[in-house]
This record gives structure tokens, sequence and C-alpha cells, in this order.
């Protein structure tokens, strides 16, 4: 008997989630580009620098390399994992095992998959950020976990309050998402915020992941949640490549706790996917031996971009912390405007400027303004030179 396809329904799962909020976006701005609108686009955090020079000679050699093309460990190569290990060590202050403590992954949004479904059952909850990376929730939700929000909000500095914690219904809680330097605001952590996070978790048996990917980005102090003492009790941090040295689309991505931790997360890894190309694995060992000259080459891009991204949140009428680091710009709406959504669409209509509102990333945010740094100088302030116009209209 024919089925036909209107009788076919997805698992319950795929109701609980949409499509991510900026692979419908960029559609949007796709069309709009191909109607001749001609969108400057300072929405998504993808790095449009290249990579360092030798790091893509390594790629192309190895790849030249015609026993490169096979499967390829699940736990990565040995030359990665010390790689990795040695990176956190002269960047973090942190010793880790490269055998035992180190697993790399294609990509930390990846990993946040891997680790929830490696310490998450059906029902179980999950501590997210909010405003947080839209990501946690989702996959969470795929876990089919309860979601409960913590509140991050400007009056207590971007951090968690841990006194509304304490009374937050903890019973059953596996797992909470933390990210420092923070997404989409900025905030930088501190090694006190760490160490009561590290408590916090602790007395609650709550695993504590930071995800790390924004520690070179106009930020010249590196710190780890694994720093902490007694922090691979509890805690997980995954780190990226795609930021700290322009490799979003080669997905290299790392995650370090304990080696119990390390070794759950790899049975579902394991179960997944394979091994990474081992010429990028092998370009990404040359990519982490880069010296502070690297990041500094980087981050003077990134300082002259950021004085025009400001000068384009103050001709949004909005405010923003100047301490803030990482990739993104954060600004507060004008107490008159309505929301950040209409903002953003009346900048995107009339100056034909995308740039993101702050409720993708929770209710906290909802009057809120996030710019990307990636974009040139000369799309920066040709985007601020139409915002300017369409205020003098």
């Amino acid at each position: 008997m024919r089925i036909l396809k209107n009788e076919i329904e997805p698992a319950r799962r795929v109701g609980t989630v949409k499509e991510y909020y900026f692979s419908t976006k960029l559609k949007e701005i796709a069309r709009l580009n191909a109607a001749g609108r001609d969108i400057i686009s300072l929405g998504v955090g993808g790095p449009d620098l290249p990579p360092a020079a030798d790091v893509i000679d390594t790629l192309c050699q190895e790849a030249r390399n015609d026993s490169a093309h096979g499967y390829q460990p699940y736990v990565g190569l040995p030359e990665l994992r010390k790689a990795y290990a040695g990176w956190y060590k002269g960047h973090f202050g942190v010793d880790l095992d490269p055998g035992t403590e180190i697993q790399p992954l294609i990509g930390s949004k990846e990993g946040i998959l891997h680790i929830t479904l490696a310490f998450v059952n059906p029902g179980d909850g999950v501590l997210v950020p909010n405003p947080g990376y839209p990501t946690y929730t989702s996959v969470s939700r795929l876990a089919e976990a309860k979601v409960h929000y913590y509140n991050l909000t400007e009056e207590n500095g971007w951090e968690p309050d841990f006194d509304e914690l304490e009374h937050m219904p903890l019973d059953g809680v596996k797992l909470m998402w933390v990210n420092y330097p923070h997404m989409p605001t900025g905030k930088v952590a501190t090694r006190a915020l760490f160490e009561r996070l590290v408590d916090f978790g602790r007395r609650h048996g709550i695993v504590v992941v930071n995800d790390n990917p924004y520690s070179f980005i106009l930020h010249e102090q590196q710190l780890s949640i694994l720093a902490v003492n007694g922090a691979r009790d509890i805690a997980i941090e995954m780190n990226s490549m795609s930021k700290s040295h322009n490799m979003a689309g080669w997905r290299m991505g790392m995650v370090a706790s304990n080696a119990q931790f390390i070794n759950w997360i790899l049975k579902v890894k394991s179960n997944i996917d394979s091994g990474q190309f081992r010429p990028m694995m092998l370009a990404a060992v040359k990519a982490l031996q880069c010296g502070d000259d690297w990041y500094e080459s980087i981050n003077r891009v990134y300082r002259r971009r950021r004085m025009i991204a400001e000068q384009i949140m103050t001709a949004m009428g909005c405010v923003f912390d100047p301490a803030q680091r990482g990739l993104f710009l954060w600004g507060k709406i004008a107490s008159h405007e309505p929301d950040a959504a209409t903002v953003a669409d009346r900048v995107l209509d009339r100056a034909r400027v995308f740039v993101v509102p702050g409720f993708i990333f929770g209710t906290n945010g909802e009057r809120y303004i996030r710019l990307s740094l990636c974009a040139t100088e000369e799309k920066l302030a040709q985007a601020l030179k139409r915002i300017k116009d369409m205020n003098n209209e």
C-alpha cells in the first residue's frame, strides 16, 4: 500500500525547535541581495580573515600526500592533542593530559550535542543562560531535557545571580552552560566567577560547561575554568579555533575535562561521526604554534573595526560598555524604542544594514542589538554612513 507523504510525521523533538535564526535570516538576506538591495551584513560572527599563511601551506602540502585521505582516529591525531595541551599550558596555564583529558571536535557546536547526550537523560534539567547562545536551548530540547533559564542582566554585570540560582528547581539538573568571555554581551570572566561556578557545581552535583571560543579576540588575558582548584572534578571546557585562528569553516574544536568525562563524551561522539581530515589536523597543529604576534596582528584589525562599530552603535542611539571583549559589540537601544526587533528591521529596510536583535539570545536581550566585527573597515564605514543618512531623512 502506498503511504502518502502527508501521513508521515516527524519525531516529536522536531517540533521543539525552529530552524536556526541565522539559517533563515541569511536566506532572506540572499533574496534581498538578489533583488539588488546590496545588504551589508553585520550579523554572523564568521571571521572574514584567513588563517596564517603557513597553516594554509601545511594543509596544501599534506593534502598532496597519497596516504592522507583515509579514515582517521576518532580521538584525533596524537600530534593534535599534544598541540592543544601545549596551547592550554602556554596561554591558560592549565596542564592537560593529551592522551586522556582532551578530545578534538568537529567544531565546538557539535560538542554541545555530544556533551548533552553524554550527561542528560530525557526529563533531566539543564541550566541555560538568558541571554545566551541559542544552541544550548535547541540541543537541550532535542535531547528532551527540561530547560531552566538563569538570568544574566546588565545590572548584575552579566554574571549569574547565585542567590537566584540557589532558589531554582535544581533537583534533577545535570548540566549548566556558561560562556565566558560571554556571547553576546562581551562580559569577561574573572577567576572569582569561575570559583563560584565550580563551587556551585560541586555542591549540587551539576556539571558546569564553559564554552570558551572568544578568549583571544580583543582580550589580552586568557582564563580557563579548568584553572580553578577542583574544577576538573565537575567542569568541562570547550574551545575552538574558529575565532582565534580564523578557521571557522575548518571545524576545529576541542573539549577538555577529566578522563572519565572525556571517555563518556567519546562514547557518544564515536557513534555519531568519524575522525577529521588528517591534513586539516596537521595544519591545526601548525596554527596552535602561532606566537603572540599572530594574535596581535588579528587584534589590530579588530580594534580598528571596533572603533567604527562603536560609532554605528551610537548612530543607532544605543549605549554600550566599552570594556566588553570578543567578536561582537552589544548595545542597549534607546528608551523610546519599542524593542530591538523594530530597530533592526528599520535599519535593514531603510539603511540596508543587517544587525542582530538581541531577543534571539533570550528575553533578557530584547532591548539590545548585536553587531559583528566580521566585516571590513570599508564595509563598516559604509554601514555607518547609511545609518547616518537614514537618520537625516
